[in-house]
């Protein structure tokens, strides 16, 4: 007969005291739920005893404050031993000055809504392009006009062209420099020498100035030259001397004087200095006077058929100067060669009315062309400057602006892993650096190194 199987009976299988006889996993599973808890209050009370309360942390600080780890109070708000997680702007303005941005801004956003912290070891100064374009995308400013474009949304959509060249604008240095002629293969280049000039034999920036200029000045020129390359309106542009970022601005003692020696007479093997005309007056007159003292013959000048002049009286065969004259007469005819030929060929001279030297017209070579932007020539070095300044191999005007365009840093700077940062915080800085001021903390060494241990 086929057994029957009621519920009862089946009920009755069911050993209604398994709970009391021990089992490991019970076991643990109570061991595990009493330890847990009570090791994490131990975590927590050890960290309070030592005032430490990176516990609470809500991540790792960035790599500029993480001296500050310990100290929550650098930056948050006590309120009954609680920290608070909003952080005011006064307490980033302890230390940091944060200047503003621009006089006409209408709105001004708190500090940590674009420098938001504990995200581990990042660039503060890394924000987003939303930070930017939350203005920017739709500008509004005070007063009726403004020379900055309204609509701005990213570097890769419509972003402008660079502003110097948007405006077709000259560039105002007044020394006449063919970039096209020094770049020819096979130039006359010192001694006779043919010779293939490139880009780093005129353009370095300041930090590496200090080195040897193949073509700069080899020898004396009867004293120390002053060089009027640099001459001009004090640079105001902010750049640091041991800088790397921007060229410095050539110089004819470093890049042109092997070449283009500043001969004047052909008596004489000295060169004038490069320096101004009441320099160089003085300079041509004591170096005649000193040759004449010295070859008193040259006195007795002879006759020039070729400046004779027709139906005009035929001059004596010679002519017996004195000193004076012929000082005076060799000091006229090598200064018009000076300043009709020689310093014309680079300067622009101008000549007033009754004046007896020329005056020279500042050099204004202009040091940084976008100086709303950052940018740093060091970290481009990968690349042949060609690459960028192309047009500097067909220019022949010191009028161009040889600047590339941004269709040529778009080519590198672009979305994506495998290509240079495009963010707006790699070439503009909000906070405008003319108007910083000094800022100073109140923590000395002794409070970092107590806490950070």
């Amino acid at each position: 007969m086929p057994r029957t199987r009621t519920t009862k009976k089946l009920a009755q299988r069911i050993d209604l005291d398994y709970f009391k006889r021990p089992s490991p996993l019970r076991r643990w599973r109570f061991l595990l739920s009493v330890a847990a808890p009570a090791l994490a209050i131990l975590w927590i009370a050890w960290y309070g005893v030592r005032s430490d309360r990176r516990v609470y942390s809500a991540g790792g600080l960035s790599s500029a404050h993480a001296v500050l780890t310990k100290q929550c109070s650098a930056c948050h708000l006590s309120n009954l031993g609680f920290y608070d997680k909003k952080v005011i702007d006064q307490k980033c303005l302890d230390c940091h000055d944060g200047p503003v941005h621009h006089k006409t801004q209408t709105f001004t956003p708190s500090c940590a809504t674009c420098h938001t912290d504990h995200r581990g070891a990042i660039r503060l100064a890394a924000t987003s392009d939303e930070d930017c374009t939350q203005c920017h995308a739709d500008l509004v400013t005070r007063g009726s006009s403004t020379s900055l474009v309204r609509n701005i949304s990213g570097f890769e959509s419509n972003h402008p062209e660079f502003a110097v060249l948007r405006s077709e604008r000259r560039d105002p240095g007044t020394i006449q420099v063919n970039h096209y002629l020094h770049l020819q293969p096979n130039l006359l280049g010192p001694n006779g020498s043919r010779v293939q000039m490139v880009c780093s034999d005129c353009h370095r920036s300041a930090a590496d100035s200090g080195g040897r200029w193949p073509y700069g000045e080899s020898k004396s020129q009867g004293g120390t030259p002053r060089d009027l390359s640099a001459a001009g309106p004090k640079n105001e542009s902010g750049i640091s001397a041991p800088s790397r970022a921007y060229m410095a601005p050539a110089t004819f003692a470093q890049t042109c004087a092997d070449c283009h020696a500043l001969q004047f007479d052909k008596r004489l093997t000295d060169a004038v200095p490069h320096d101004k005309p009441e320099v160089i007056h003085p300079f041509v007159v004591a170096k005649l006077q000193a040759y004449i003292a010295a070859h008193p013959a040259d006195l007795r000048v002879p006759r020039d058929p070729s400046r004779d002049l027709p139906e005009k009286p035929i001059p004596a065969d010679y002519r017996l100067l004195t000193h004076p004259q012929w000082v005076a007469e060799r000091t006229a005819e090598d200064e018009e060669l000076l300043w009709r030929k020689t310093c014309k060929q680079c300067h622009t001279l101008l000549l007033e009315g009754g004046a007896a030297l020329p005056k020279i017209a500042p050099s204004n070579i202009t040091a940084r062309y976008m100086p709303h932007a950052n940018f740093d020539h060091s970290q481009h070095g990968l690349v042949d400057c060609t690459s960028c300044h192309l047009a500097a191999t067909t220019s022949q005007q010191s009028s161009d602006v040889l600047l590339p365009g941004i269709a040529t840093c778009r080519a590198c700077h672009h979305a994506g892993a495998e290509a240079a940062e495009s963010r707006c915080f790699e070439c503009h800085t909000y906070h405008d650096p003319a108007q910083r001021k000094p800022a100073h903390s109140n923590f000395s060494l002794v409070d970092l190194q107590s806490r950070a241990d």
